[in-house]
């Protein structure tokens, strides 16, 4: 790495170091007005680290090489797999990354620039332990005829949870990024045509669609409630949630 590279990559240790600092207390404080100053300050300087590197990318003379992708793994704890890879896959592409699950396994890969893949990894951490203890919180359920319906509110609780956390996220990105203009729309399409040659060489012909359903409306709507309060933390110890 030469000087520039090595300074570049001291800036953004630094940045991630009070994000994560910031989330740290935003986590610990029993007041959620302070949690949410907090949470709303990392989510903030996290969107400026990664449209002040975009825009750093759009300066570069024309013909020069932009663009790079590269592949992180996020490893998921089971139950609930599915769900949880469609979290990673809601915080990856509202941050420009694609994602590939290898559910089987327990992991998603995320495919993007580096700075992104930074912001995934912060995000997706957090909001993972998040939605566990949420939901764990509920407690069990049974049905009027004494048959458990656990399972099935918890799907759907995270089922709703990711995508609630999705619109929210994109909401976010779409309001910082119209504040710069149309001067990221090409580095944000360079990105794109970076990540599907990455792509097509890990994952040659591989499906990207997937449906899924929810089957427990009380799960739903507890699970979108608790996306709507859930704030950005920093990595934690993981939490089973049977």
């Amino acid at each position: 790495m030469d000087a520039g590279g090595a300074a570049d990559r001291a800036v953004d240790e630094k940045i991630l170091g009070r994000v994560r600092a910031l989330l740290a207390k935003a986590e610990s404080t029993t007041f959620p007005d302070e949690a949410e100053a907090l949470s709303a300050k990392a989510q903030e300087l996290m969107s400026r680290y990664s449209i002040e590197h975009a825009l750093a990318q759009a300066a570069t003379p024309a013909g020069a090489p932009r663009s790079t992708a590269s592949a992180r793994r996020i490893w998921l704890d089971a139950p609930y797999l599915s769900t949880k890879t469609l979290l990673v896959a809601e915080v990856g592409s509202a941050n420009h990354c694609r994602t590939i699950s290898s559910e089987k396994i327990g992991f998603v890969t995320v495919l993007g620039s580096d700075v992104d893949l930074d912001v995934v990894e912060l995000l997706t951490t957090s909001l993972l332990v998040q939605a566990t203890r949420a939901m764990l919180a509920t407690g069990s359920r049974t049905s009027r005829f004494g048959t458990s319906r656990t399972r099935s509110f918890r799907h759907s609780f995270l089922l709703a949870y990711a995508t609630r956390i999705g619109e929210r996220l994109r909401e976010t990105a779409s309001r910082t990024e119209a504040a710069t203009g149309s001067d990221l729309v090409p580095v944000f399409a360079e990105r794109s045509r970076a990540i599907d040659t990455l792509a097509g060489s890990l994952f040659p012909g591989t499906v990207r669609r997937r449906s899924f359903a929810a089957g427990n409306a009380d799960g739903w709507g507890a699970g979108r409630s608790a996306a709507d309060r859930a704030v950005l933390t920093t990595d934690r110890p993981a939490v089973d949630g049977h």
